[in-house]
């Protein structure tokens, strides 16, 4: 989030942009065969519903240093009727750092099964009035009472939602372990994993700096055009670690557990075992800071090896303006890669895992450097979205200030292509996608359970786009919908392998975490190209159980139990298969 670096080198932007044109131009793909060319990928359904949210960062008049921040997104089935609800954080009037009106209120949005939702905001109880500024949202079962509960990041305090099963939530903050944080500390980014294995889900929250509307300080262009200053004048902050105590307490473990001496300016958060040790690990994409990759050690501590896993710097060893992020396998060889975007003249970085001991940086070789040159990215992620088993790279774009001409822009979908590299398929998205904007965050869910993943995208000062995946390569697919027991009832941190009948093995893990702000769907999605049979589905779950399926299949939400021990072989039928609703809109 540089929210001036790049104004600093305009004329190295305004350079970068013109060779990226020419770079881009040669790696844009056609229409693979088979596919209708006169429908687009993805279409706006947000317009047949009626509710009031826009991202509303409170611009009026005077820039604070904050508010290029704003509009996170959760994927989350709050009332467990098997479709994915949306829910959205916003912003506040500054500098009175309240929301003083409708127009800054969180929204909830129930999913009706027929292509529209309903705004539930307040039935539910989360408009949070009396909130201030709202960045990242974190969805997760924290309790393991069967109802996905919300964490909120803001400027002020942060919030604890406890989900009460009947539609609606309590605000469980005080009291909790969560209500309190260093004055003035600005929470951006949060995230659930299960750090010690214990069953029960802790909390990582990445922060950014020390700032209050009194503190803020201004910065101009050209001594007359007022812009947002560099996070180069704002002091640096650890990323904190809360431990769930159960019975809906937390404990910040943030400096016995090591976090405490790494200072950065906390963004987007993944978590993955990145060792292959069994072990959920932490990464942290920073603005203007190294990277941080937090090596779990299983004692209850964390060691911080960015640099000597090679992901704190990009390839000439500087550090850039890191924003979203992701751990993924996107070359399917088992081991969980890392990839985050930043600012434009920047280039978008992407991490191949070697084998758990190091990362390649392969942004030049996947293509990926010429195609996001010109890009300023905030959310992204990898997502599937032909369903062909190759996670693609999707990101969420658009300029940190309004000075430049092409501050607006349109996000991007680069298509994997074999592991190998990407090329650019951004314009077959459609119109819906390609919209111009401030988009900020971003999740990936399947609305109407097609096996599919949709899209939902934030944008200053506009409604959410939801974008529906119209499916056009008719595909096959999984999703493992997982429900533990010794493990965290949410799953998160199992990991799963997919073998289809040809031998081909596909790899994914459960995380709600995906991109800036933003929870995506938890459900482990499998493309299966033209495949209809799996021969085999593993799941290794963070108690240590080894669970095996054997003859599953295709398009299918595949709902698992965690059994109290390790299956001996693979079981002959699934047990416990079901198809969720799946909808025609």
């Amino acid at each position: 989030m540089n929210f001036s670096k790049c104004l600093w080198a305009a004329v190295l932007a305004m350079a970068g942009f013109t060779l990226a044109a020419f770079a881009n131009s040669s790696q844009k793909e056609a229409h693979p065969a088979g596919v209708n060319e006169q429908l687009p990928w993805f279409t706006d359904i947000a317009r047949n519903s009626n509710f009031r949210y826009v991202t509303n960062n409170g611009l009026n008049g005077r820039k604070y240093f904050p508010q290029p921040m704003c509009g996170g997104i959760a994927a989350i089935d709050f009332d467990n009727d098997g479709l994915m609800d949306l829910f959205f954080t916003n912003g506040a009037k500054l500098p009175e750092l309240k929301k003083t009106d409708a127009s800054y209120y969180n929204c909830l949005l129930r999913n009706r099964g027929d292509g529209t939702f309903e705004d539930v905001t307040e039935k539910a109880g989360l408009a949070g009035e009396t909130l201030g500024y709202s960045f990242g949202v974190a969805a997760g079962d924290y309790d393991n009472d069967g109802n996905e509960d919300l964490f909120i990041c803001s400027a002020g305090r942060n919030t604890l939602y406890h989900n009460n099963g009947d539609g609606t939530f309590s605000d469980v903050t005080a009291g909790s372990g969560l209500d309190h944080k260093p004055e003035n500390l600005l929470s951006v980014a949060a995230a659930w994993v299960d750090y010690d294995n214990d069953g029960l889900l802790d909390l990582v929250v990445s922060n950014y700096t020390i700032w209050s509307p009194a503190t803020d300080k201004r910065c101009s262009v050209d001594n007359d055009k007022e812009s947002y200053c560099s996070p180069t004048i704002y002091t640096s902050v650890p990323t904190r670690l809360y431990h769930n105590l159960g019975g809906g307490h937390f404990k910040d473990v943030t400096e016995s557990s090591g976090l405490g001496s790494a200072l950065g300016k906390g963004m987007g958060i993944s978590i993955a075992d990145y060792n292959g040790d069994g072990l959920m690990d932490i990464f942290v994409a920073n603005d203007t800071e190294r990277n941080h990759l937090f090596i779990n050690q299983g004692n209850g501590t964390f060691k911080e090896e960015g640099l000597l896993y090679g992901v704190a710097y990009n390839d000439i060893g500087a550090v850039v303006s890191g924003m979203g992020s992701d751990a993924k396998d996107y070359d399917n060889d088992g081991w969980v890669d890392i990839a985050f975007n930043d600012l434009m003249a920047q280039t978008f970085g992407i991490f191949r895992n070697e084998g758990g001991t190091s990362f390649e940086y392969a942004s030049h070789q996947t293509h990926i450097e010429n195609l996001s040159r010109s890009f300023s990215g905030w959310s992204m992620g990898f997502i599937d979205f032909d369903n062909d088993g190759w996670k693609d790279f999707y990101s969420a774009n658009g300029d940190v200030d309004n000075i430049r001409e092409n501050a607006k822009q349109h996000d991007i979908m680069l298509k994997n292509v074999g592991g190998k590299t990407f090329v650019d398929v951004s314009e077959q998205m459609g119109t819906d996608f390609m919209t111009l904007g401030y988009h900020r965050g971003s999740a990936f869910v399947d609305l109407n359970n097609d096996g599919y993943m949709d899209l939902v995208v934030t944008a200053l000062g506009e409604k959410p786009r939801i974008l529906k995946n119209n499916a056009l390569s008719q595909n096959h697919w999984l999703l493992v919908q997982l429900r533990g027991h010794a493990s965290n009832r949410d799953g998160i941190g199992a990991r799963i392998k997919v073998t289809t009948d040809s031998g081909r093995s596909l790899y994914n893990h459960v995380t709600t975490s995906v991109g800036f702000m933003s929870s995506s769907d938890r459900r482990a999605h499998f493309g299966l190209a033209k495949e209809t049979n799996i021969a085999k589905v593993e799941i290794f779950w963070p108690s240590g159980i080894v669970q095996r399926l054997e003859h599953v299949k295709a398009d299918q939400l595949l709902k698992v139990e965690e059994p109290e021990k390790s299956t001996a072989g693979a079981l002959p039928r699934s047990p416990g298969n079901e198809h969720g609703p799946t909808l025609n809109f």
